[in-house]
């Protein structure tokens, strides 16, 4: 059984947890024609998507300036072959000022010179992070990483990479697709 891709568009909406208002942005899903998505998880349990909402929230609490936060969330995309997330997320990017040379070239972020150490180092923990069987996170790439994101900045890096892995893998196992238009 095949469902409609919905295209996205923000919206605020208000989800009260724990008796207090947290902010969320989420998407308003209409019908984009021609498109199927294989499953919605969303539809079929709710609560899974709260709780990938509520990690999506806790990500931006940390500390992550947000151009930073969407160029890691592009490179894992990117990775991890989620067209969905980079249609997204490169449009994200692009709505916080991001330049576009940055973005075509992220995929060569260790050759291009437009990346910050700073930026350099959240985007080997990403490749690293996202490619963890390979070899886990070597200890040089922790202590680069380290030299540029405190305690709490480095949980929360890796609680991002994490999460936009968890979306990429949601994404492609429900066959969500970029929008045609």
């Amino acid at each position: 059984m095949a469902f409609a891709v919905y295209e996205p568009s923000w919206i605020r909406i208000l989800i009260w947890e724990l008796s207090h208002c947290v902010r969320i942005d989420v998407f308003l899903l209409k019908k984009e024609k021609n498109m199927n998505l294989r499953f919605d998880y969303a539809r079929a349990y709710p609560a899974a998507l709260q709780a990938m909402l509520s990690l999506e929230e806790f990500t931006k609490s940390g500390g992550i300036d947000s151009k930073l936060r969407e160029l890691v969330k592009i490179r894992a995309s990117q990775i991890n072959g989620c067209a969905f997330c980079l249609y997204m997320h490169t449009k994200d990017a692009r709505s916080e000022g991001e330049e576009e040379k940055r973005i075509y070239l992220l995929n060569s972020w260790k050759e291009s010179p437009y990346y910050t150490e700073k930026e350099r180092a959240a985007l080997e923990v990403t490749e690293y992070v996202t490619k963890i069987s390979q070899e886990g996170l070597p200890d040089h790439v922790y202590e680069n990483a380290r030299a540029y994101f405190d305690e709490k900045e480095f949980v929360a890096l890796i609680m991002l990479i994490n999460t936009i892995n968890s979306w990429n893998r949601i994404a492609i196992t429900t066959g969500k697709q970029a929008p045609l238009a």
